[in-house]
């Protein structure tokens, strides 16, 4: 049996007495395409801080190529091979787009601060080096003529497009894409699924994708883990999920007949909707109280 690239195993986290992730466990195969999907406040952003270091895990373990990553710092971990994006676009608004790029690239330079500061041999050669890979993810995600320009003066969708350019220009194999089709228009979300592949083709990276357009994720990944409450519910390939009792129930608030009560919800009034990510609830989620670092799930 092939071990998987990246593994999370038995992982909690609660923020006080409120368990925002409970004992999860998730594999992901080297070039995998894995959704994690599941309401609003279901725990999935903190998973995603969780596997970056921003959050440190109460217990469990968090395992890439069979390196333990408890512990490590974010940029460590980005060293290790994980990249990230975010619900919330964070790119350098006030440098050049070219420049978002370059600093993504620096994750794997090897001048050290004195070589820069004498502009030695090794430096110049090696941020001619970064210009290069940097202008090549440009030219990639359609963004080269506007290497010069502001970053902040970008569209959203561009915007979007130079967070997962800045990503990948750490050379991770495992890249995190948190809500990549928030705030676009079916056009764009069409030419983000199909870039999505391209791009895990290409790379030959794994993907965990956090997505609550649910036509995108069903096309696009090959298997999906939903979360409810901090807690797996289900787990499968698109087909299986869709047709998950518990799945249903999470999305839709009610129950469904002959499927198991889940006793973490019991007493909740749930948001009746078919649209999967906009389930309310009456009862305090874990990542109400999200933590020194916010971020909602």
């Amino acid at each position: 049996m092939v071990s998987p690239l990246f593994e999370l195993r038995h992982v909690s986290l609660a923020f006080g007495g409120l368990k925002a992730v409970d004992r999860v466990d998730l594999a992901l195969p080297a070039g995998g395409l894995h959704g994690l999907i599941g309401p609003n406040g279901a725990g999935k952003t903190t998973v995603f801080n969780l596997i970056t270091g921003i959050y440190r895990p109460d217990e469990g373990d968090l395992r890439l190529a069979g390196r333990r990553l408890n512990g490590l710092s974010p940029h460590r971990i980005a060293h290790a091979g994980i990249a990230r994006t975010f619900q919330n676009i964070r790119i350098f608004a006030q440098l050049t787009v070219l420049d978002n790029v370059r600093v993504g690239c620096h994750v794997r330079a090897r001048h050290t601060m004195a070589q820069a500061i004498l502009r030695t041999a090794g430096h110049i050669a090696g941020e001619r080096l970064i210009q290069a890979d940097a202008r090549a993810l440009l030219d990639t995600f359609g963004l080269a003529d506007h290497a010069q320009e502001l970053a902040g003066s970008l569209p959203h969708g561009q915007q979007r497009r130079l967070e997962i350019a800045r990503a990948l220009a750490t050379h991770p194999t495992l890249l995190l894409l948190d809500e990549p089709a928030a705030g676009m228009n079916p056009t764009e979300k069409a030419a983000l699924k199909a870039l999505i592949r391209r791009i895990r083709d290409h790379y030959q990276l794994a993907i965990l994708l956090i997505e609550h357009d649910m036509s995108l994720v069903m096309d696009l990944c090959e298997q999906i883990t939903v979360l409810d409450y901090g807690q797996v519910i289900a787990r499968g390939t698109p087909p299986e999920v869709q047709n998950n009792p518990k799945v249903i129930e999470a999305y839709l608030g009610e129950p469904i007949p002959g499927a198991s009560a889940n006793p973490r919800a019991e007493g909740a009034t749930r948001g009746n909707t078919k649209n999967a990510g906009t389930a309310g609830t009456a009862e305090t989620r874990p990542e109400d109280h999200p933590g020194p670092e916010g971020g909602q799930g």
